[in-house]
């Protein structure tokens, strides 16, 4: 009888190891715990979980903010509440500040003075941006765009076009008292710069500053556009130069001159920075407090800072916080307006 030897080479059964259940979520006392607790601390269970994971990206970046966002609440919030506070009350910088409820905005509403002084800072915010941001825009495309074609390159400069970043640029160093005293000396009806040059020309200047609240309002806007063209300049030609060349090259090679590629390539593109210098010089205008006081006569015209000012040395310090109050909202409507009105498609390149 034959026996049968051959050997059975099928591999033994692989022990199977159990898996042990995933951990379930962490209850809410714990979690809210692990959250405040530092990362070693916290249960493993805990710190695997999704809730926890995000939470604690935040609370990462909270840790860093935490200190810039007390001192802004301490030194930027805390007085802009604290003003609205003491507009509703007749505070005239004693110790006791009485609420008087709407008092000091129903004063202003019937106050011819506050309404006259509102419509020039109005007029100020609607021309001085506009001269002020096209004059920058058209000195800033002729420092990076309006010289001659060279060899090479598909745009160029201006010649000496640093030379006049710095000029431009000059008046930003200035304080603004100085600048307000220097052209007030060039607006003076007697010995100014421009009736001098008038009268050599046999032509009697006439008095800018003298009476007539227009022509007040002419030179208070050219000293405004004048003190901020220099730092839109810059602000433009940076912009400008962060364009790539090669679509100036494109726009050449389609036949397109200078007006045309301002209008079609560079100004949508610079579009965003544009924006927000509308916004910045704007409230420029409306705050145009140091150029008036100092270079305006009380009688020709003054704008609501000043009236605000005048408040403030008489003693109606509520009063005052309420015109103040008005600024704000007056501000904040205006670049509300300007971010929805100049809201556009962003291009990107």
């Amino acid at each position: 009888m034959k026996t049968d030897t051959r050997v059975d080479k099928t591999p033994p059964p692989k022990k199977q190891t159990e898996r042990k259940p995933p951990p379930g979520p962490p209850s809410l006392p714990l979690f809210v715990l692990a959250v405040l607790l530092p990362p070693r601390f916290t249960p493993e269970r805990v710190r695997y979980d999704r809730r926890y994971r995000t939470l604690d990206k935040y609370r990462f970046i909270v840790g860093f903010l935490a200190v810039p966002l007390a001192f802004y609440a301490l030194f930027v919030i805390s007085p802009f509440l604290q003003a609205i506070y003491y507009s509703f009350t007749d505070w005239s910088g004693g110790p006791v500040a009485n609420f008087v409820g709407f008092d000091n905005y129903q004063k202003m509403w019937n106050d011819d003075r506050f309404w006259d002084s509102l419509k020039i800072s109005t007029l100020l915010l609607v021309i001085a941006p506009a001269i002020t941001l096209v004059l920058g825009m058209f000195f800033a495309y002729m420092i990076t765009s309006g010289g001659r074609h060279r060899r090479g390159r598909a745009i160029a400069g201006v010649a000496g076009s640093s030379v006049y970043k710095v000029v431009y640029f000059f008046p930003q160093v200035l304080s603004v008292a100085i600048i307000a005293v220097v052209w007030g000396r060039v607006f003076n009806t007697n010995s100014g710069l421009i009736n001098g040059g008038l009268g050599k020309v046999g032509v009697d200047g006439p008095a800018w500053l003298g009476g007539d609240q227009t022509l007040g309002l002419i030179s208070l806007i050219t000293v405004i556009s004048w003190s901020f063209i220099g730092f839109y300049v810059v602000l433009f030609s940076a912009a400008m130069g962060a364009i790539p060349k090669d679509i100036y090259e494109a726009a050449l090679l389609d036949g397109a001159g200078r007006a045309r590629t301002f209008f079609n390539v560079t100004l949508p593109l610079i579009w965003d920075t544009v924006r927000t210098g509308w916004i910045y010089m704007g409230i420029q205008a409306l705050d145009t407090f140091a150029i008036c006081l100092v270079m305006v006569p009380p009688h020709v015209l003054k704008v609501t800072p000043v009236f605000l000012y005048e408040r403030f040395r008489d003693g109606q310090y509520g009063y005052a916080t309420s015109i103040g109050v008005v600024l704000l909202v007056l501000s904040m409507a205006f670049s509300l307006i300007v971010m929805r009105v100049g809201n556009r498609d962003r291009i990107e390149y």
